[in-house]
């Protein structure tokens, strides 16, 4: 791949993961659509477009039970995401979503044996005092409830992304996780939905978010990440909820405190101090 196509590639690939977050809030502002329903079509449309992309001439190999924990932690994400944006606005959710995936993820590391140097330690600090301080109460504060699903749907995203980290054929298992994550939210719509309108606007917005901000966004960034370094690929994907940030302002017309400014710069600031420190050496 090219120098310019590569690059081409991963700015795609972090627009399309910034438009869920956009194009979530749009849905549920402007077409009141109901959770459980955009998280159906979202996850369906995804899994029409990465099977279409994927699965060319490929034998189709179903594994219901290794693909079955993956499935549901994507399940999770993807239903805990729609709701909590029902309460958040599109740059808070992402910020959390972010901030929480990327936590849990070092958490594992460090449970796997790796060792944070001090200043590794004191970055991710500074990540954490920064969420704590946006969550805690005040006038200020997003909605205590949106952002603790949001939160979960942050572990459960890292979950997905952990457990897909040895995969061999990433985009055909994404497809068959999208797939399965489908039909349980085929059983959760039918228990679960709502009063929610069901409009051309909404069902155009979540199958914008599913086939393509989800389905060809994961096709386009799995094309091009064995190019990465995983320190760059870590680094790249920090521009996520910063993209989110300036969508949601320029095109949802949000407003943003002071507090989400500064908790803002702890939290990315903290998340790229750590990875650009040299892991500490390993001890025990």
């Amino acid at each position: 791949m090219s120098p310019p196509k590569k690059w081409l590639s991963i700015a795609v690939a972090m627009l399309a993961f910034a438009a869920n977050s956009l194009l979530c809030r749009e849905a549920y502002l402007t077409a009141n659509i109901d959770a459980s329903l955009f998280t159906l079509l979202r996850l369906a449309s995804g899994a029409i477009m990465l099977l279409i992309l994927g699965l060319p001439g490929r034998k189709f190999q179903f594994r219901p039970h290794a693909d079955l924990p993956s499935a549901l932690a994507l399940f999770g994400y993807a239903i805990l995401f729609a709701f909590a944006y029902g309460s958040l606005t599109a740059a808070t959710g992402a910020l959390i979503l972010f901030a929480s995936v990327q936590v849990v993820m070092l958490g594992h590391g460090y449970w796997q044996g790796e060792r944070f140097s001090q200043t590794q330690l004191f970055a991710l600090l500074l990540s954490l005092a920064g969420l704590v301080w946006l969550l805690s109460p005040g006038l200020q504060a997003p909605s205590l409830i949106g952002s603790l699903m949001m939160a979960g749907a942050g572990v459960c995203w890292a979950f997905y992304s952990i457990r897909g980290r040895s995969s061999r054929t990433p985009l055909q298992s994404t497809a068959q996780h999208f797939l399965l994550a489908s039909a349980m939210a085929f059983l959760a719509w039918l228990l679960l939905h709502g009063e929610g309108r069901v409009n051309q606007n909404g069902v155009m917005l979540a199958l914008a978010s599913g086939g393509l901000a989800s389905g060809l966004g994961y096709a386009v960034w799995y094309s091009v990440l064995p190019l990465l370094q995983s320190a760059q690929a870590a680094m790249l994907q920090v521009s996520v909820p910063v993209l989110a940030t300036v969508g949601g302002v320029v095109v949802l017309n949000e407003s943003l405190s002071q507090r989400h400014w500064l908790a803002s710069a702890a939290i990315l600031g903290g998340i790229l101090l750590f990875i650009r420190m040299k892991p500490g050496r390993a001890t025990g």
